[in-house]
């Protein structure tokens, strides 16, 4: 990791030597879609830093069963990570890789003296707190309010505005993980969506119309 290069993922780290503190105390990593990061009932050893690509959040039950909660982008962190590093709890999340990324961990004990000496990480984390409390709280209140196919059609358009594309590589049982229902319920609704010809399906991809955020927010 050079300093330009982080320097320009988060833009908001001016302090010369927070940006030492972090390249002498920091790992880079490059991880490939479907790695993960974290599991739950493991400690987490590091605050990942999202320098390209992108990282998904979920939550997950004795079952195995999954609920997505939010991606990482570039420039962002954890949360839930930050939370559980802070009080060296057993993580209650899982992080996959969601595309070709790179990452750059800053262990444990380094986030704990950042937060001491560097007001910009304490900021840092302050805001990523609020963002993802934000972001939560959205998830809840899909789960609690919304129909499942509202949940659908907001669950594509975070893809798409991720990815930056209008083409989703997935399958229905992925996609059925990710919003706590079944394959069946989930291709369903992606029929009806098809029929009204807002979307197209291949095998494993979905094509999406341009203006697929306008239409469902009519």
């Amino acid at each position: 990791m050079n300093l330009e290069r982080l320097k320009e993922a988060y833009p908001n780290f001016t302090d010369p030597k927070l940006l030492q503190a972090l390249l002498d105390n920091g790992k880079e990593m490059t991880c490939e879609p479907g790695m993960v990061l974290i599991e739950p009932g493991h400690y987490i050893k590091g605050v990942p830093l999202v320098i390209e690509g992108s990282v998904k959040i979920m939550r997950t039950d004795d079952e195995g069963r999954e609920l997505f909660l939010y991606y990482l982008a570039p420039g962002e962190t954890c949360a839930l990570s930050l939370t559980c590093c802070s009080a060296s709890k057993l993580s209650e999340i899982k992080a996959v890789v969601e595309e070709n990324s790179i990452l750059f961990f800053i262990p444990v004990q380094a986030h704990e003296q950042f937060s001491n000496d560097f007001k910009q990480w304490k900021d840092f984390v302050s805001t990523t707190y609020q963002l993802r409390f934000q972001e939560l709280l959205t998830t809840l209140d899909a789960v609690a309010f919304k129909r499942m196919d509202e949940r659908l059609m907001r669950y594509i358009v975070t893809k798409m505005k991720q990815h930056k594309a209008n083409e989703l590589h997935t399958t229905h049982q992925e996609i059925a993980n990710e919003l706590g229902t079944s394959r069946e319920v989930v291709s369903r609704l992606l029929k009806q969506l098809e029929k009204k010809k807002w979307i197209e399906l291949g095998r494993n991809i979905i094509y999406i119309r341009d203006d697929f955020e306008e239409l469902i927010s009519r």
